[in-house]
């Protein structure tokens, strides 16, 4: 990990770098938040003029631990959003039981794939099968598959 750095328009810390930045949009200044391991920046956002109306304003401690935590936010939002679009799931009933099925995407670089599983009431795996990741994963489409006994697809 890098040194840690607490100047007026640079600051790194615990994994997190800030920069000062001219704003691309119009005359003003913007801050760039990145997270060390990341290649883009997490958050870019506006900044303001100091006191000469020329200049950013200096950073400081406050506005770091500010920046850090909504560009931690947007992340983990980021991260949940990310998952749930990689992994679907019903409850499906089918005589007397209930069965979870799950449908997740594996974005494979160079062979994308997805596993359909089911798991019983009891918690047991009844089935996992690598699928197209173009199954069409329907209430219906599923209800049929526990119902003909959670056949390859």
């Amino acid at each position: 990990m890098a040194d840690d750095i607490m100047e007026p328009t640079l600051w790194r810390k615990n994994g997190w770098t800030a920069k000062v930045i001219k704003n691309e949009d119009d005359d003003g200044w913007a801050v760039e938040i990145r997270k060390e391991g990341l290649p883009e920046p997490v958050l870019i956002s506006p900044w303001v003029m100091g006191r000469d109306k020329k200049n950013p304003k200096p950073f400081d401690g406050p506005a770091f631990a500010t920046f850090v935590k909504t560009a931690s936010e947007v992340l983990d939002r980021s991260t949940r959003q990310r998952d749930a679009a990689l992994k679907k799931k019903l409850s499906i009933a089918w005589e007397g039981r209930w069965y979870e099925v799950s449908f997740e995407l594996v974005p494979d670089e160079y062979e994308p794939h997805a596993f359909l599983t089911a798991v019983d009431d009891a918690g047991e795996n009844v089935a996992r099968h690598r699928v197209a990741t173009n199954l069409k994963f329907t209430r219906d489409s599923m209800n049929d598959w526990v119902r003909a006994g959670f056949p390859q697809l």
